[in-house]
């Protein structure tokens, strides 16, 4: 099967037919090209989008990194990252063994295709060169055989006119010898011609042609085997990365796998674990026994002696009330709306209640307040009251409960050690060295290093001191964790009383954040213990007693820190009054207190009213 001798005459469509191959083989190298484009975008989204869920140095993202389930979504960001490479190397794989090498290709195959074409017009110019020859030569010999044949029947004609003259006839006679010498001269110049073109002619279609026409199947077949080669190419660059990408999804499946829920669980209960103990029962409070009952704080009358012969809310045996009361009771006294308090609205929507700019500047207190202040203020409430307003927090921790203080300390107890072990290693290395300047002088001189050594060891001795420092405080706290068979120990207020020394340094810092005073405790009448102890900060945090009732006359939303939301016709116990800045601090129940606009409720004092923790009916006008 040879194109030569089964397409002989099909010139024209072989050179439109290898036309047509380069161009299927330009278009494959087009499709190679933009398939590695994609796998380039898809590489690149893939690295944009693990690079976005990656967590943020130094940020709290980082931290909630370490349980397990976020792990493995770390890890699966990671092997995504590897994902998106191998998409790159197919890019990259194809580039250089389909797109380059088929590029240079198509160039060699257009110039060759253009070589054999180029043959074959120059072999049918010549066929067609030898064909005119033989049409002209033939010609010639047809009109030579006329001329002879008109020059012969002239000639007879003359010859057999008896009035023509002898001389006459003779001429005729040689002029049509003439034309048949020139006619036979024709036949036999037209006779060479033929015999030389059905040569060429022969040679023509049958070496010539065929040579050239098989030289273009050639090439043609060599650019089908080259294109289907590219497609296994293809293929198998595809193939190459699969191990790969399986690794990928393996490790995925495998950090899936290691995801364990009750490890989770253990390490929240270690972030978050306070080291209290549940509170205790609360006791019943005979509401039959006469209880004085303070009328303002602002008043100089509301003395401590007082407060501690009444059978105050819980008294000796009363539970730690103040883990479940943080939320309102505890962070109101820590933080304070901040803004002044909005105006009453034009009508009781809900919708026209707006939230103020920031708050002016604190109020001056009445003395009483400050002398409250000074009485109930403990020596290190205000390390807790400055963390929550941004502070640094103290060196000891202190101002977080006991089991997170622990570990705070075992930390930095670690971090100290493993100072100290690398401060002992260069010590060791600078000791060696010297030795080595002492045996060899020549390396350099032992007396250098004697200051970088006495450096060494002051610093290693300040850091042991530290590590004794926080061993000590942590001690401390292991020693005052309470066991879990046992009850929590009720602390005493005696110490405040008795330490009058601790108490100016946070009396400032006790002020409730609209600049007043406006914390109450109970005086309770128990051991004395060390004021160093967590506990005791808020053992004594006792719910202020009620000094009358209010009526909301509007629907306040409290969505600021230490504000607390009321419904319109909703009544409420007072425990504070207006210190002057618009703010009244009100209590729903035992759990829910805080401050609203004074303007948004009418306040009814009572000097008789009960600290009764229970909620009052909602009540319409």
């Amino acid at each position: 099967m040879s194109w030569g001798t089964e397409l002989w005459d099909q010139f024209d469509n072989l050179e439109k037919h290898t036309q047509w191959g380069i161009d299927v083989l330009e278009k494959y190298i087009k499709f190679v090209k933009e398939r590695t484009e994609i796998e380039l975008s898809y590489a690149k989204q893939l690295r944009n989008l693990s690079k976005k869920y990656q967590p943020k140095k130094n940020s709290k993202e980082e931290e909630e990194y370490r349980y397990t389930s976020t792990r493995a979504f770390l890890a699966t960001l990671n092997e995504m990252n590897d994902y998106a490479g191998q998409h790159e190397v197919i890019s990259e794989n194809m580039t250089s063994l389909i797109t380059a090498e088929l590029t240079r290709y198509v160039q060699e195959l257009k110039q060759e295709r253009k070589s054999h074409f180029h043959d074959g017009r120059k072999a049918q110019q010549h066929i067609e060169t030898c064909w005119k020859q033989l049409e002209a030569s033939k010609r010639r010999f047809e009109r030579d055989c006329k001329e002879a044949d008109r020059a012969q029947q002239y000639f007879e004609k003359m010859d057999a006119d008896i009035n023509v003259t002898k001389a006459d006839v003779e001429k005729a006679r040689q002029q049509a010898q003439l034309r048949h010498q020139m006619a036979e001269d024709s036949k036999a110049e037209y006779s060479s011609t033929l015999q030389k073109f059905n040569s060429e002619q022969h040679e023509h279609y049958y070496t010539h042609i065929p040579n050239i026409f098989q030289k273009i199947q050639e090439m043609e077949e060599r650019r089908i085997v080259r294109i289907g080669e590219s497609m296994k190419t293809f293929a198998k660059v595809d193939r190459q990365v699969i191990p790969i990408i399986g690794k990928c999804l393996d490790e995925i499946t495998k950090a899936a796998e290691s995801v364990d829920h009750k490890n989770d669980s253990q390490m929240v209960i270690e972030a978050f674990k306070s080291g209290f103990e549940p509170p205790g029962d609360v006791d019943f409070e005979d509401f039959t026994q006469p209880m004085k009952r303070t009328v303002s704080e602002s008043s100089l009358s509301n003395s401590r002696g007082d407060g501690k012969s009444e059978p105050k809310f819980g008294s000796k045996s009363k539970g730690k009330l103040w883990p479940f009361i943080k939320k309102n009771k505890l962070m109101s006294l820590l933080t304070s709306p901040h803004q002044p308090p909005p105006p009453p609205p034009a009508s009781a929507s809900p919708s026209a209640v707006p939230n103020g700019p920031q708050s002016p500047k604190q109020q001056k207190e009445p003395l009483s307040h400050r002398f409250n202040e000074f009485m109930t203020s403990k020596p290190k409430i205000h390390c807790f009251r400055s963390l929550k307003r941004g502070g640094a927090g103290p060196e000891d921790f202190s101002n977080l409960p006991p089991e997170q203080r622990r570990k705070k300390l075992q930390q930095k107890v670690d971090e100290l050690n493993r100072d100290i072990q690398k401060e002992m290693d260069s010590r060791d290395a600078l000791t060696k060295m010297k030795d080595v300047y002492i045996k060899n002088p020549q390396m350099g001189d032992a007396a250098s290093v004697d200051h970088r050594l006495a450096e060494l060891g002051q610093n290693i001795e300040k850091l042991r001191l530290e590590v004794q420092k926080f061993e000590g405080w942590l001690a401390e706290v292991e020693g005052r964790l309470p066991a879990r068979s046992e009850q929590p120990r009720r602390q005493s207020g005696v110490y405040e009383a008795q330490n009058p020394s601790g108490v100016n340094s946070c009396a400032q810092d006790r002020e409730s954040p609209d600049g007043s005073y406006t914390e109450e405790q109970s005086q309770e009448t128990e051991m004395k213990v060390p004021a160093t102890d967590f506990d005791d900060e808020f053992d004594d945090e006792e719910p202020l007693p009620t000094i009358g009732t209010c009526k909301a006359l509007y629907t306040f939303e409290g969505q600021n820190e230490g504000t607390i939301s009321v419904a319109e016709g909703e009544m409420l116990y007072v425990i504070e009054e207006d210190k002057g800045d618009g703010w009244t601090r009100i209590r729903r129940n035992e759990d829910e207190e805080g401050y609203v606009p004074t303007s948004y409720v009418e306040v009814y004092l009572d000097k008789n009213a009960k600290d009764v923790h229970k909620p009052l009916q909602k009540i319409s006008e």
